[in-house]
């Protein structure tokens, strides 16, 4: 909840600049949705932390099944933003199947890792099962134009295996087959689909100045270097006067470091990491197997979005678009987070946490 509260304060003031231009002159347009998003949220995560978890694992294929129907349908019928088709309209909203598309992955890679851990050191059972179950989720939210969140998808369904035991040389292979297609894809960037293309040219360029596609980065970067140590204080902020684009999305977190610079930066980053750790706490006490891996693929699908998103804002990493949790703007994004939170809940409710002497 803590995260929750920092992250719509940050998102008022990261955001007022561009609703006020973009939106009618009205200031409070993101941070209003996002109170009701956040509300419904909440809502949700105190319904499922009340729930029994175990439910998930009856109907895993059934969320699995639902989710995939919605990628699907996303294909067909979505807003015409550019050209990723990401978004199913409903009515004044959105909906974006890939962000329900993440917990239906985490439900039924646990059930289905729950159900034959035995049998993981096996290749049919431990790599072409899970492998074919994460490959039909990222190839049809590839086909969205979403290649970071086909990147997320493929970490989660990969940080799952290997908690549940698949052979570990798969994981070396894989590393290696990983790093020789991200050289190649970045000295030979033509090869990629045409909106990932200027994202691998803008960040291997290093002119640091601020035009065409190094634009949103490169002014990420002076908000963060403007913030210094103790930053320019809440609300203060010029960057976000249009300058980085959109900054209640994937680049709020450059706006947190120039307001709140690296002390608030660094606390933030601390409360995540407790997060994280608390979760895997659960994990580790939790006597059930199903529920141990739920917590897992949870905390490690807001442990890595909060990397890559941190490693996009500082230049370290191209810009895959990829959100922070609890800060940057997204109705799906909040409620089915929040809803996670609620599940993680629900599972320490029914774990002993042991005792150290």
């Amino acid at each position: 909840m803590t995260l929750l509260a920092i992250g719509l304060v940050m998102l008022l003031s990261a955001s007022y600049p561009d609703a006020y231009y973009n939106e009618g002159q009205d200031s409070f347009y993101f941070f209003r949705n996002q109170c009701i998003f956040a509300a419904v949220g909440v809502a949700a995560m105190l319904i499922f932390s009340r729930l029994n978890y175990k439910w998930l694992q009856v109907f895993a294929v059934p969320i699995a099944l639902v989710s995939l129907l919605l990628l699907v349908i996303v294909l067909f019928y979505h807003t015409d933003f550019q050209d990723f088709k990401r978004w199913i309209p409903i009515g004044p909203f959105t909906l974006q199947p890939s962000d329900i598309a993440k917990f239906a992955l985490v439900v039924i890679m646990s059930a289905y890792i729950s159900k034959y851990c035995l049998k993981m050191k096996k290749v049919v059972y431990g790599i072409v099962i899970p492998l074919a179950m994460i490959a039909v989720f990222c190839v049809l939210i590839a086909l969205e134009n979403h290649m970071s969140c086909t990147i997320l998808m493929f970490c989660i369904g990969a940080a799952l295996m290997w908690v549940g035991g698949t052979p570990a040389w798969l994981f070396i292979v894989g590393i290696g087959a990983v790093a020789a297609a991200v050289v190649v894809c970045v000295t030979n960037p033509q090869i990629l689909p045409d909106y990932v293309q200027p994202r691998i040219l803008a960040w291997v360029d290093k002119t640091y100045e601020p035009t065409d596609g190094r634009w949103q980065i490169n002014n990420s970067l002076y908000a963060i270097g403007s913030g210094g140590f103790f930053g320019e204080g809440l609300g203060n902020s010029k960057q976000k006067y249009l300058y980085v684009s959109e900054p209640q999305n994937d680049f709020i977190f450059s706006i947190v470091c120039e307001e709140l610079g690296f002390i608030g930066a660094a606390v933030i980053i601390v409360l995540f990491a407790l997060l994280i750790w608390r979760g895997m706490i659960i994990a580790v006490n939790c006597e059930d197997r199903f529920g141990a891996l739920l917590v897992i693929g949870i905390v490690a699908q807001v442990g890595i979005q909060v990397v890559f998103n941190i490693l996009v804002v500082t230049d370290t990493i191209p810009n895959t678009g990829i959100a922070l949790p609890f800060f940057s703007y997204g109705g799906t994004a909040m409620m089915m987070l929040l809803g996670e939170m609620g599940v993680v809940l629900s599972v320490s409710r029914r774990t002993k946490v042991k005792k150290l002497n």
